[in-house]
């Protein structure tokens, strides 16, 4: 299994908060090629875009079976994950028309798609103080 431990890039919890990790365990990648982006955001405006700023946390790891990415220190609130399989390694979504993309991506709760990423409130979960665990199935549109 391949995992990964991200620290928060500007959401590392204040001094004696009590924080938790949150495992995301990623499935139906469908080949492993390039890398998979993971982008774990408390804020709606951020989360699919993989900004950084209070409260995300980003890492990126090769594609393999059993791929799992770990977020330590994460102080208690809600959030959403956004991943994106970045086939050929260029750190975007390619699109087919500009419109439908050619990679693969996935959302905490399995979160429906409509002609563009679902809303924070249907990917969004609560971290306290016990650890989290989030599946999530990749899906490709191409």
């Amino acid at each position: 299994m391949t995992s990964c431990v991200a620290a928060a890039l500007a959401g590392t919890a204040s001094a004696g908060e009590r924080t938790t990790s949150v495992h995301v365990t990623v499935t139906n990648l469908r080949n492993l090629k390039g890398v998979v982006h993971a982008c774990m955001s408390a804020d709606p405006e951020r989360f699919t875009r993989c900004e950084e700023g209070d409260g995300s946390y980003q890492a990126t790891r090769r594609a393999a079976e059993g791929l799992t990415f770990v977020f330590d220190n994460v102080a208690p609130g809600t959030y959403a994950i956004a991943l994106l399989h970045d086939e050929n390694e260029n750190d975007r979504i390619d699109r087919f028309l500009s419109m439908v993309p050619r990679e693969g991506f996935g959302f905490s709760h399995d979160a429906p798609v409509s002609f563009g990423p679902p809303n924070f409130d249907d990917a969004s979960f609560e971290v306290g103080s016990a650890n989290v665990r989030q599946t999530i199935r990749m899906r490709y549109l191409l």
